[in-house]
């Protein structure tokens, strides 16, 4: 599969944004993150013009946990999303990007006193507060800054969708939020309401990742609204706004279908217009925070092709120059991708092989992915949809260097992210002066 502005030039490589990807790898070195910047402004267009055609101000708000880096914020910034963001380094990047404060989210279930000052200070347009304590500790950042902060409080609404188990974030049994059955929404709303220096403006929900129905989402706003109609009832209080969290997947492989835009945005805003008027309450504006939605077609992550071993009679496999240290999506959640031999891409695919990462543990990225035959050391294996959670999650593991991250469009290619080098990676260290050698 072709995603975004990938295409197949004349020699035979593939293409992303006008720019050949072999000639990227042999420039920028691998493994290499490549970014589409056309991709990203596309699907950031077109969560904008779905929601605002459903309710003009309504706010998409990219999951900056997905990919983050001042490029990005940037992007997003000029598209006219909102941003959230989840811990004090994404809010540092979304500030020193310029993003306007009144537009991001501040995320987290165990935010540190200096994150939720930072946001304050920031004047962040909402900080989505996670727990009763939580309430407490912010009431008292904001009066310390003469300042009145808005909220959200999030909702765990007991909806379990059909995704992996470790990113299922809506049921009741969660590290996040606060439980409707239980009592513990509406008692953090009275709880709330009874902050001078906070404004309870909205409620947020995330039911999970990685989703391709659109029901599990209608199922919770009709909870949230129900949730809304009560606090009405019982405190008189009406909310401003209802955030849905992100949760819709992408196209890992070709026969992932996940729902078009339009359709979600038009099926949710229906429910969210039915069940308001169903309950004599007015329609809050809406939010919802794609994350993978966005950023993770547009994403290809370069590898170079190395020792390639066959088994006979069992499998063969090609290892790479990367692995589970710029990908651990494999090993955390059996994650599945496709990919292209980048420098081969118009060759017949004869031969089924197992793609392994360089790092200790199994470190499989692949297994079964079609190939050609001429396979040799030195190609360059495109692996897709890498632009979210990869990136992200990224680690130093065996002392590996985190790869570099090209922004490419209109033929040109721009380091939005430098590559570490071996000496950034031991650059921390420290030996105790007993440990240090004579001499």
């Amino acid at each position: 599969m072709l995603l975004g502005t990938q295409s197949i030039n004349s020699q035979g490589h593939l293409e992303i944004g006008g720019c050949d990807t072999v000639d990227l790898a042999h420039r920028f070195g691998t493994p290499l993150y490549v970014m589409d910047e056309a991709a990203v402004r596309s699907r950031c267009a077109e969560y904008r013009q779905a929601f605002q055609a459903c309710q003009p101000e309504a706010l998409p708000t990219f999951a900056g946990k997905a990919f983050l880096c001042m490029a990005m914020a940037r992007i997003v910034a000029e598209e006219g999303l909102g941003l959230d963001v989840a811990s004090g380094g994404e809010l540092l990047t979304a500030l020193q990007a310029k993003f306007p404060p009144e537009r991001i989210l501040l995320h987290g279930n165990n935010k540190s006193v200096a994150e939720m000052e930072m946001a304050v200070a920031a004047g962040v347009g909402r900080v989505v507060v996670d727990s009763e304590p939580e309430l407490d500790t912010l009431d008292v950042v904001a009066a310390r800054q003469g300042r009145r902060q808005a909220i959200f409080l999030r909702i765990t609404p007991g909806i379990k969708p059909q995704t992996h188990t470790y990113i299922q974030t809506g049921q009741i049994d969660s590290k996040f939020g606060l439980a409707i059955t239980t009592g513990q929404a509406m008692r953090a709303v009275r709880h709330a309401l009874a902050k001078p220096n906070l404004s309870l403006v909205g409620l947020h929900c995330h039911i999970g990742s990685s989703i391709y129905s659109i029901k599990p989402f209608e199922m919770a706003v009709q909870v949230m609204v129900e949730l809304m109609a009560q606090v009405r009832q019982e405190t008189g209080h009406t909310f401003a706004d209802l955030d849905l969290g992100g949760g819709i997947g992408v196209r890992y492989q070709a026969e992932d279908e996940p729902p078009a835009i339009a359709e979600y945005a038009q099926r949710v805003n229906q429910v969210l217009c039915e069940e308001t008027r169903r309950h004599g309450l007015p329609v809050p504006r809406l939010l919802v925070e794609p994350g993978r939605d966005i950023s993770g077609e547009a994403g290809t992550t370069l590898y170079t092709v190395g020792v390639i071993k066959e088994i006979p009679g069992v499998r063969t496999y090609v290892s790479v120059d990367g692995g589970m240290s710029d990908n651990p999506r494999p090993a955390l959640y059996q994650a599945r991708y496709e990919a292209i031999v980048a420098n081969r891409a118009r060759d017949k695919r004869e031969m089924d092989v197992t793609v392994a990462g360089k790092h200790c543990e199994c470190d499989t990225l692949i297994t079964d992915l079609a190939v050609p035959c001429t396979l040799a050391v030195g190609d360059i294996l495109a692996v897709q949809t890498t632009g979210a959670y990869n990136f992200a999650m990224a680690s130093n593991y065996n002392r590996f260097a985190r790869p570099a991250v090209v922004l490419v469009g209109g033929g040109q290619a721009e380091v939005i992210v430098e590559r570490q080098s071996l000496e950034d990676v031991i650059a921390h260290d420290r030996i105790p002066e007993r440990l240090r050698p004579e001499g």
